[in-house]
């Protein structure tokens, strides 16, 4: 016997599919100025700045990117 199905999920989520192409679009283009790499940190901010969601962590951030890298090897 399994669990009964949520009426609502327990937290809402932040991205939905078109916030979660927005932001694999955003860690696949060029670091801001004067930066190597985009970091978790600056990949939320700027998702908040470019109005995607009201506020994001990075740890969201991470745990979205991860669930759509795949693996090659």
């Amino acid at each position: 016997m399994g669990r009964k199905p949520q009426d609502r999920p327990s937290r809402e989520r932040k991205l939905d599919g078109r916030g979660e192409a927005r932001l694999i679009a955003l860690a696949c283009s060029a670091p801001p100025e004067g930066r190597q790499e985009w970091t978790m940190k600056l990949l939320a901010d700027k998702l908040v700045e470019l109005q995607v969601v009201d506020a994001i962590c990075d740890e969201t951030v991470r745990r979205v990117l991860k669930k759509t890298r795949s693996s090659r090897g």
